[in-house]
């Protein structure tokens, strides 16, 4: 049995509530593992500045992936690597999201961009970053610092449709996975969760063997495949568990801190 020697855990769906709080379990079970010595760090969709909120309260020490791991940050939010999608990429992702119902957001490392104020989900990406988009009349002038593109509906049958025509058209040039059911995120080639496993892995000169991963949604997998452990929450989908190690209660009801107590236990 492999020591654990640091935990990477998904924030929304994960470590925090669905109103995204962060509970004091779960603020204890980040403690508790840092009186052990083991490590911890974050992983999201979500963009680096979307999560400065989380460094206090968990006393995070460890850089951290933004945008599925292409952009790592150091808790300061000085960048330490970052990728971007190719021009090229993103455009051919704006043109193969568009479809009534459907917004399309656009996301540098460092600004949010969308083509209209009134999105059904643009208040409540709001509250979840703590950040005001930049209305503009195009996405096109900044599709050459395109971190993320986001296809955003209310509608998820019509979001997985668009999930397999984004995956078709960009074959190999961006990575295409929802983060929720109502967001479709695009992000480059070559990164995502698993690689930001194995960049910590190097980081802390360990194995990806002795680290173990929680996560909730399909962009979780990657760093399940990758580390020696997984948990996946009881709110994730059936498919998803059954690519974790073990699954562990909802994020309505402290999966993440009780992920965390087994991991010690076993530890």
């Amino acid at each position: 049995m492999n020591p654990i020697s640091l935990v990477i855990s998904d924030v929304d769906g994960t470590l925090v509530t669905p109103d995204k709080r962060l509970t004091e379990a779960a603020i204890k079970a980040v403690k508790d593992l840092a009186d052990r010595d083991i490590g911890f760090t974050i992983t999201s969709s979500r963009p680096a500045f979307g999560m400065r909120m989380l460094v206090e309260p968990l006393g995070l020490r460890l850089p951290f992936g933004a945008f599925n791991g292409s952009l790592i940050v150091d808790p300061t939010l000085k960048v330490l690597q970052k990728e971007v999608i190719s021009a090229s990429a993103a455009r051919m992702a704006i043109d193969a999201l568009k479809a009534p119902d459907v917004d399309i957001w656009l996301f540098t490392a460092d600004r949010w961009f969308v083509t209209r104020d009134d999105g059904r989900y643009i208040p409540h990406e709001q509250r979840t970053i703590k950040m005001t988009p930049v209305i503009v009349s195009s996405l096109d002038e900044f599709t050459n610092d395109a971190c993320k593109i986001v296809g955003v509906s209310a509608d998820p049958e019509k979001l997985a449709r668009c999930e397999i025509a984004v995956r078709t058209a960009l074959a190999g040039r961006a990575a295409a996975f929802r983060s929720q059911s109502y967001y479709l995120d695009i992000t480059p080639a070559g990164r995502d969760k698993g690689t930001f496993v194995e960049m910590m892995a190097e980081h802390l000169d360990i194995s990806t063997r002795a680290v173990a991963t929680i996560g909730d949604m399909q962009n979780d997998l990657a760093m399940f495949g990758k580390s020696g452990l997984s948990f996946a929450m009881g709110n994730a989908t059936d498919d998803v568990k059954a690519q974790a190690s073990h699954v562990t209660d909802t994020n309505q009801n402290d999966g993440f801190a009780k992920a965390i107590d087994r991991i010690i236990a076993r530890a």
